[in-house]
């Protein structure tokens, strides 16, 4: 028989009390179908709650409970979905790492097909990649399109468009992320970097099984602005670029006014110059401020999330029914033995 090899399901939650039962009862089917064709594969699940306010850490608890592959990291607060993948590849034991979603916009059916590319040894990861965005609207489709296409414009870290966070990685790989310990991460662009071989499946876009998105237009938006500062150094030179081009735009009203009869615009070029200058200043002050900001948040070497609690506490909030029972019965030998002494006197 061929040695045990371990498969560690990464799961990111926040509120996701409605799709849960959903997710676990798809990924423990699909693992079923995996196990059968290849007796050698075990599983474990690793469920990360980022701070949920609903019900699913309740769920995680009823689940780590009633199943021993189940297993379980809960944030002392939410420390956002970057963090969750961090924690969650930080303490998977497995020979293979899997990173998805809770919503089933990873369909677990993708998995026999990774797991076939990396343990053929060609590959050293495999994920998705979306060919389409339906379900999502149009504005938020263009711009991250237009993030995409700035992003592979600026940095030398390519990222491709439609690529997910759903990744199938083989434990070397995983090495080489947990690596990049920085505190401000970025995983679709610490996953490029890293290298290694790829396996990409093409699929249409699916909308959440249940429950709403914790993503917001803002909140990508912040998104983006992390990863364009985390792996490019382009928004620096913006300020360099920005000064030489008001130097000339200078020299030009310079030489306007130096040859025109009249002066009469002298104070208006004066004006516009003062904004044009001050909002050049502003804009480099801002940038040197991003970059400035992030590096200070680094060197302070805080951690990237502290844990609550694990799947090892679930069970001092599982309630039995014998238990339960027990005490009922305790108490009516009680009242029973108050009721027979009450009697004899």
């Amino acid at each position: 028989m061929a040695d045990t090899k371990l498969i560690s399901v990464i799961v990111p939650c926040y509120n996701e009390q409605e799709v849960l039962p959903m997710f676990y009862a798809e990924i423990t089917k699909i693992s079923k179908q995996m196990t059968d064709k290849h007796p050698e594969l075990t599983f474990e699940y690793v469920f990360i709650d980022d701070g949920s306010k609903d019900k699913t850490l309740s769920g995680l608890r009823e689940l780590a409970n009633q199943d021993s592959r189940v297993r379980y990291i809960s944030f002392s607060r939410n420390f956002g979905k970057e963090a969750g993948i961090y924690a969650g590849l930080s303490n998977a034991k497995g020979d293979y790492c899997v990173v998805m979603d809770a919503d089933l916009q990873h369909p677990p059916k993708f998995l026999p097909i990774m797991y076939e590319a990396v343990a053929s040894g060609e590959y050293d990861c495999a994920t998705t990649r979306r060919v389409s965005r339906d379900g999502e609207s149009p504005v938020r489709s263009f711009f991250a399109r237009l993030f995409y296409k700035i992003m592979n414009k600026i940095s030398q870290t390519e990222i491709v468009d439609g690529a997910q966070d759903f990744r199938f990685m083989s434990r070397q790989m995983v090495d080489a992320v947990l690596s990049m310990s920085e505190y401000n991460r970025f995983s679709k662009g610490i996953f490029s970097w890293v290298g290694f071989r790829v396996k990409y499946l093409e699929y249409e876009n699916v909308e959440r099984a249940a429950g709403t998105t914790a993503w917001s237009f803002w909140g990508l938006f912040r998104y983006s602005i992390e990863g364009i500062i985390g792996f490019s150094t382009f928004p620096l030179s913006i300020p360099v670029m920005a000064g030489a081009v008001s130097c000339l735009i200078s020299l030009l009203f310079l030489l306007i006014e130096a040859f025109a009869d009249k002066m009469s615009g002298a104070l208006t070029a004066v004006i516009f110059l003062l904004l044009f200058l001050g909002g050049l200043i502003l804009i480099s002050i801002g940038v040197l401020g991003m970059y400035l900001s992030k590096t200070y948040l680094e060197v302070k070497h805080r951690p990237i999330y502290l844990a609550r609690e694990t799947e090892k506490d679930a069970y001092k909030f599982a309630k039995p029914v014998e238990s339960i029972d027990v005490a009922i019965n305790d108490a009516d030998d009680a009242e029973n033995d108050e009721d027979t002494s009450d009697s004899e006197e």
